[in-house]
């Protein structure tokens, strides 16, 4: 039974035991319903609701979300929690989250295990608290305390829970026991039940202009988000409005919130995160190799990065360089940057301390003998990669793991490099390897299912999200950054400003625009690497002249104070340089294009369907396994809005026949170069199909 109800002594014990989090599903919300009335006219002199497993209720079922609703609603459990004449205690462990903790809150006591973690992470999902959370917090814990906790989502302790007055007594020993002890406790007080619904908060204890405040700050943090501005809307209700018409706010919000785009996409990410570790087709019975020991070669900033990653799950890890001093840079790398950390509150100071303990550094291959996983971090060079392959090859234990950071190269070819292409990879971390949680792990032709699993299983280890990828240039992400960089340059040259181009995309959801990313990592990198292609493969002149010509003027970027803007040292607020606009205008005038007014909607337009068109060929060439795995890609990659949801699902957004005639019209007016639609695209346009149909098929 997903709920049970017994008496024990005089208290009514329901335990809900719904696995594997408790979700609150149709029969747990009309179990606890049933148990609590049944509650009221047996012996009992109170109620504790409990949990088994490894926690409490972690939130909503989700996969109800987007079906008719099967009475009783969350909200009518509540009410009937609240209305209990017998005093209903929640004993809480592991995690409380969601509509779990907001059954807690209906409570009018609760207990709590230490550690446990209690939280309302609605606004991660592009919704708010739909059963009275944004109403009970603020009037058990204060208004600030409730902005703050409710519009972040982050869980926090249930010994912070306490201090704030949202946990009323931690449970040192066996929980079920305690949680008896203090239901006895309660009664024996016979005091008046405890309701929230009954504070009310004086609106002359709330700081002047404090929604007003939270707005504009959320509305920098989280623009062009529905949900957050909601909660604070919710928030502002409990101090002005009696619960019960705050509590119809709330519901009218939620519903709103339940319905949106925003929503949906957010919803769309939740699962895209975790379907795309499964590798569609693997054997059966494929179990993934123990890793106990890694090697990284190179201490770049890169290097580094990835050998934190380790280092933070406690997998012990050797970082390899050509030379003590070289070796001296990276482990001075990895110690500011957990120093960084400690300071920022990340890592305790012990943790730093024991994180770094983890990394050890050498500069003979022969000292990597051991290890079960090596990964190349070296210069994007095939010759450089090649030598490195070569003697790993030789120095490596046969079953070890060769797995190749590139970006852009032939993973086959590098393969090949070695006698055991079978245990060859990519794994392709982002830059800063240690705070990016996307992984790309790239399929050689012979790399073996088992090498495969124990890639996407490390992954886990080390907490990224990992997305299978096929080899071609650029993998799935920098293959579609490729044409997101080529309508950037161009628009650039044919009119728009790198202020312009920026605001936009940046306004409509992405963490940076394109220029300002450019400018952080470095123009000269991408300049580097274009001087090794051919005219042919560097293509267009048009779509690279700018570029070439800022880093042949000295600016690199951010590291040198200047690129497409300005930097204050120590500041990295940019400004705008007029050198740059006469740049642009030169490059203009050289390649005999004529400046135009170019509008933000083309530029937005122009921007995204770059990336879709070259998702639809990605998906049809079978570069990546489904279209939530590119939008995975670009979500926990690269910066594009979660609330948007991926290039992929935002193109069913639009409508595929709408996308399919944009982008036959800019093949018309920008050229057929650019603007030939994917044959998938097509395909699905004709035939009225969305994505999501055609992946399920």
């Amino acid at each position: 039974m997903a709920v049970s109800y017994e008496l024990i002594g005089e208290t009514g014990v329901i335990t809900i035991d719904n696995p594997p989090v408790n979700a609150l599903s149709h029969v747990v919300r009309e179990g606890v319903k049933n148990a609590v009335i049944a509650a009221q006219s047996d012996s009992s002199k109170s109620v504790v609701i409990l949990c088994s497993g490894r926690t409490f209720i972690a939130g909503a079922d989700i996969s109800e979300f987007g079906k008719p609703a099967i009475p009783p609603s969350l909200p009518q459990v509540l009410s009937v929690i609240e209305s209990s004449e017998k005093p209903v205690i929640a004993a809480l462990h592991g995690s409380a989250l969601g509509g779990g903790f907001e059954l807690a809150l209906a409570c009018h006591y609760r207990c709590a295990s230490s550690p446990a973690k209690v939280g309302l992470p609605e606004v991660k999902l592009g919704l708010l608290p739909g059963a009275g959370g944004t109403q009970r917090v603020p009037r058990l814990a204060g208004v600030e305390a409730a902005l703050d906790l409710i519009t972040s989502g982050k869980p926090i302790s249930t010994d912070k829970a306490n201090k704030l007055g949202l946990v009323d007594r931690i449970i040192t020993g066996d929980l079920r026991e305690g949680a008896l002890e203090y239901a006895q406790e309660v009664v024996l007080g016979d005091v008046e039940l405890r309701k929230a619904r009954n504070i009310s908060i004086s609106p002359k204890e709330v700081p002047e202009g404090i929604f007003e405040f939270y707005k504009i700050k959320l509305g920098k943090r989280a623009r062009g988000q529905l949900a957050p501005q909601s909660i604070v809307t919710c928030i502002q209700a409990a101090v002005e409005l009696p619960m019960d018409e705050g509590l119809n706010k709330e519901r009218e919000l939620f519903l709103e919130c339940l319905d949106s785009e925003q929503s949906a996409a957010l919803r769309h990410m939740f699962f895209a995160e975790r379907t795309a570790p499964k590798i569609k087709g693997l054997a059966e019975g494929i179990e993934p190799r123990a890793i106990s020991r890694v090697a990284i070669i190179g201490g770049g900033t890169m290097g580094c990065g990835i050998a934190m990653c380790f280092a933070n799950a406690g997998i012990p890890v050797t970082l390899l360089e050509i030379s003590a001093d070289a070796l001296g840079r990276g482990l001075q790398i990895i110690d500011r940057n957990y120093d960084l950390s400690v300071k920022k509150g990340v890592f305790s100071s012990e943790d730093g301390i024991l994180k770094k303990g983890f990394i050890t550094g050498t500069t003979q291959y022969e000292d990597l003998s051991d290890c079960d996983l090596v990964i190349e971090a070296v210069f994007e060079s095939f010759e450089v990669k090649k030598e490195v392959f070569s003697r790993l090859d030789k120095v490596c234990k046969p079953e070890a793991i060769l797995a190749t950071n590139t970006s852009y190269l032939d993973v086959n070819a590098i393969a090949e490099i070695t006698s055991r292409p079978e245990n060859v990879v990519g794994l392709h971390f982002f830059s800063p390897a240690n705070i990016m949680k996307l992984l790309e792990v790239v399929r050689g032709e012979k790399t073996s299912d088992e090498v495969l699993a124990t890639a996407m299983d490390i992954a886990k280890k080390i907490r990224k999200v990992p997305v299978l990828a096929g080899v071609c240039f650029g993998f799935i992400g920098n293959r579609m950054l490729r044409q997101y960089v080529r309508e950037t340059q161009l628009c650039l040259i044919e009119g728009a400003s790198p202020e312009q181009i920026d605001q936009v995309m940046e306004g409509w959801g992405m963490a940076m625009g394109p220029l300002a990313v450019g400018d952080l990592s470095g123009l000269d990198v991408a300049y580097k690497a274009r001087q090794s292609l051919s005219d042919q493969e560097k293509g267009d002149p048009k779509t690279y002249c700018i570029a070439d010509a800022l880093v042949e003027k000295g600016r690199l970027g951010q590291k040198v104070g200047k690129g497409y803007y300005l930097y204050v040292a120590n500041n990295r607020g940019r400004t705008s340089d007029p050198e740059v606009l006469e740049i642009i205008n030169g490059q203009a005038l050289k390649h005999g294009v004529v400046r135009r007014e170019i509008s933000d909607g083309e530029i937005l337009m122009r921007l995204t369907l770059a990336l879709i068109n070259e998702g639809f060929k990605i998906l049809e060439e079978g570069i990546a396994q489904r279209p939530s795995d590119i939008d995975a890609v670009y979500v926990f990659g690269y910066g594009f809005p979660a609330f948007r949801g991926g290039p992929m699902f935002y193109a069913d957004q639009l409508g595929l026949k709408k996308v399919y005639e944009m982008i036959c019209k800019l093949q018309e007016t920008n050229g057929y170069q650019y603007w030939v639609p994917a044959n998938l695209l097509e395909e699905l346009a004709h035939s009225n199909k969305t994505l999501a149909e055609w992946a399920d098929s």
